[in-house]
């Protein structure tokens, strides 16, 4: 079991491409070491090939029964301050946030981070499950053709030309922007900021396009105007001052905070940063099952008291 352990994160990772979902994806993991520990016997070649072999298979059962799953922006128009809230969807429907940690070989975090973001996940939802296999085994884990036709029985030129199906759809799907260097003392100052409800310095850290989304609910916002007349509304200023953010590191490449209204569970924040402003934020709301996975305490806050 040692020698399968040695391999959790990046078939985390690639499962978690594959599926969309932290959750599924540990749970897809494990599948994958409990059929290995059982066929172990009938092992081909090396352990890593075989393992991702059994982890692709795995995800392919997994998928013939699930939906697409998305980011807000990708089912609804923006909607404006003051706009009530849609009815949620389940949440089988969104895109989770996973742990860089669990996904990415310290080693390779920076270079990689880029294939976890929100936005690329969500693109890879949009490709047939054995063109996203390529896609992801090619470009993302850089294996060699004829390594992706063996685990999926099947020729050189059919995988080069599911990679080149794969490649045309997401050059039509939104990338995300690259990190910037800055981020976490950028949002630092957004969080002290919001917990005071001072909206004059908030406005300056917003980029003027910035976006937000609040799964489970499809309603989301564009431009800076529109959110800040959001935090204008009723009720936000007391929202503000009972909000604790803990940080809990990075998730899909970008700083993640859990949210605790007056010491309780309320949202996980994920931030995108571009050029010093903050460009997008994604609260998820409904999700303190995934607090633990951030390492963070899902009863009470006991720090939560704001200054």
């Amino acid at each position: 079991m040692n020698d399968l352990e040695e391999h959790r994160i990046g078939l985390t990772g690639y499962c978690y491409r594959m599926l969309g979902a932290s959750l599924e994806a540990e749970d897809a993991v494990q599948e994958t070491f409990l059929r290995a520990w059982r066929k172990q016997d009938q092992r081909q070649g090396q352990l890593k090939s075989w393992l991702y072999a059994i982890a692709t298979n795995v995800c392919l059962d997994m998928l013939r029964s699930a939906q697409r799953r998305v980011i807000a922006m990708d089912v609804a128009e923006p909607s404006s301050a003051g706009t009530e809230f849609p009815a949620p969807l389940p949440e089988s429907s969104w895109i989770q946030p996973v742990p860089d940690a669990r996904v990415l070989d310290p080693a390779t975090v920076v270079a990689e981070r880029e294939t976890i973001r929100l936005a690329f996940v969500a693109a890879l939802q949009y490709l047939p499950p054995k063109q996203r296999v390529v896609l992801i085994l090619r470009e993302v884990l850089a294996w060699k053709a004829d390594e992706v036709a063996k685990l999926l029985d099947t020729s050189v030129a059919s995988v080069n030309s599911a990679l080149q199906r794969a490649r045309a759809t997401l050059a039509t799907r939104p990338t995300a922007k690259p990190l910037d260097e800055d981020q976490q003392q950028l949002i630092e100052r957004y969080m002290q900021a919001f917990t005071r409800y001072d909206l004059d310095t908030l406005v300056t850290l917003l980029h003027e396009d910035a976006t937000s989304s609040m799964p489970p609910f499809t309603w989301w916002m564009r431009g800076r105007d529109e959110l800040m007349a959001a935090l204008r509304g009723a009720g936000s200023e007391a929202i503000c001052q009972i909000s604790t953010f803990v940080p809990a590191g990075f998730a899909n490449g970008a700083p993640v905070y859990g949210q605790y209204l007056e010491g309780k569970p309320f949202s996980l924040q994920v931030f995108e940063v571009s050029g010093g402003l903050i460009t997008h934020t994604t609260t998820y709301l409904q999700a303190s099952d995934l607090f633990p996975l951030f390492g963070l305490p899902v009863d009470e806050f006991s720090d939560a008291a704001p200054s």
